[in-house]
């Protein structure tokens, strides 16, 4: 129940919220910088916990609803109150995270228990005052935006007029107004008349960071579709498709899943796509749709496994991918808890172990590197004794700092650059 299913900063970077498979989202705060130590960056500590999600049974088709939360994402700060969406695979919750350290006091008609007095003993006229308390932080269900999903959703994502969200599952995508819970607007529908013709699935979907009109959804066979809502109330049909034609030589028995995109993400700019297929990231601009104008090899070394991946199941995993704050650096998870950056800039990459006998606080992270061959320097690991059910598939970076979050099945590892 503890494994963590997804992270998510908020767009301060002050909060990191982490969803699991219970049905919990757990809330970290970022500690002010002490005085003492001004050179030590404020750490996160745990800020809230709640139960989001419990689990259902759906009685008309016998199912049974996990509580497992699939993604979080956070509203951009209003007032003291922080919001979040939380969805498992068919429901959508708005919740309201705020902080009590005041309660009133001195009332006429209830006593400091609460219970009502008897009219007849009340003689004077008081008039109610604030106390100090220990701080209380509460977290209290808003909106439940539900049955409007055949199939499990796997995206959410906030729209930059911060009026509209949408919910995409297998083969829909939702368009949401925060305000109105009982109907939402079908924007997406590749569900096709007859479903033995059904060759593909909506993997993932994103809102464009500063046009609301715009969003992007990635499918089972590798493609991604740009739709414009002002064309059309039902984006069936897109804008711009992106796609890679296949090298014919690369073809094998496992081309089409592991060509499958699991995640897709705009970059903060809007100007860029990123997209996440089993052995690759690749990087799209929005004025190109033949092809990718960057590609990296997460675990090229896979390539000769990816039998023994099919067996194990391994090779339906979906790991995300996610930029730093300026585009400049991408990262992404792999397997033996490893996890991958590339700068752009430089197309220097690394990989680096998120594990508790690696990660003592304060220490240095050290590159990790797989070799293939037979021969293994003292350094290395190979690719035959990697650890396949240590994976990491969900990562986060602070929006202005490099400060990431990363989630190796029940611990969350926090790394910052480091400090001189």
């Amino acid at each position: 129940a503890d494994i963590i299913s997804t992270v998510e900063f908020n767009h301060t970077g002050e909060l990191l919220a982490t969803g699991d498979k219970g049905g919990r989202v757990v809330i970290f705060q970022r500690e002010q910088e002490s005085k003492n130590q001004p050179h030590r960056r404020g750490e996160y500590n745990v800020y809230s916990t709640f139960q989001s999600h419990e689990p259902e049974f759906d009685y008309l088709k016998s199912l049974e609803i996990e509580e497992k939360i699939n993604k979080i994402r956070w509203l951009p700060q209003q007032n003291a109150a922080y919001f979040l969406l939380s969805t498992n695979d068919k429901t959508v919750k708005l919740w309201k995270v705020s902080e009590r350290d005041k309660r009133p006091e001195g009332y006429n008609l209830k006593d400091e228990e609460g219970r009502l007095r008897d009219p007849s003993m009340i003689t004077v006229l008081r008039v109610p005052v604030l106390r100090p308390m220990d701080l209380m932080v509460e977290a209290t269900p808003r909106r439940v935006f539900a049955n409007a999903h055949t199939y499990h959703i796997n995206s959410i994502s906030v729209n930059s007029d911060y009026e509209t969200y949408m919910s995409a599952d297998d083969l829909r995508i939702n368009l949401w107004n925060f305000e109105i819970t009982n109907q939402s607007f079908n924007i997406v529908d590749i569900k096709p008349a007859n479903m033995e013709e059904l060759t593909e699935v909506i993997t993932a979907a994103e809102f464009h960071p500063h046009h609301c009109n715009t969003f992007v959804y990635s499918s089972s066979k590798g493609t991604i579709r740009l739709c414009d809502m002002r064309t059309a109330a039902l984006c069936d049909r897109h804008a711009k498709f992106f796609e890679e034609p296949e090298d014919p030589s690369n073809r094998s028995f496992f081309s089409e899943i592991i060509s499958s995109i699991s995640d897709v993400k705009f970059s903060h700019s809007g100007r860029y796509i990123m997209t996440r297929d089993y052995l690759t990231v690749k990087v799209w601009d929005l004025n190109m749709e033949n092809r990718p104008i960057e590609t990296y090899q997460v675990h090229d070394y896979l390539r000769s496994k990816l039998c023994s991946l099919y067996e194990n199941d391994c090779i339906f995993d979906k790991f995300e991918c996610v930029w730093n704050g300026s585009d400049s650096v991408i990262m992404t998870g792999s397997y033996n808890n490893f996890f991958r950056m590339f700068d752009r800039n430089t197309k220097r990459d690394v990989t680096l172990e998120a594990s508790r006998e690696n990660s003592k606080p304060r220490a240095i992270l050290k590159p990790r590197k797989v070799c293939v061959g037979g021969k293994r320097r003292k350094d290395e690991i190979s690719v035959d004794s990697l650890d396949f059910s240590k994976k990491i598939l969900h990562t986060a970076w602070h929006p202005s700092e490099n400060i990431i979050a990363v989630a190796a099945t029940n611990n969350l590892y926090i790394f910052q650059d480091k400090v001189n």
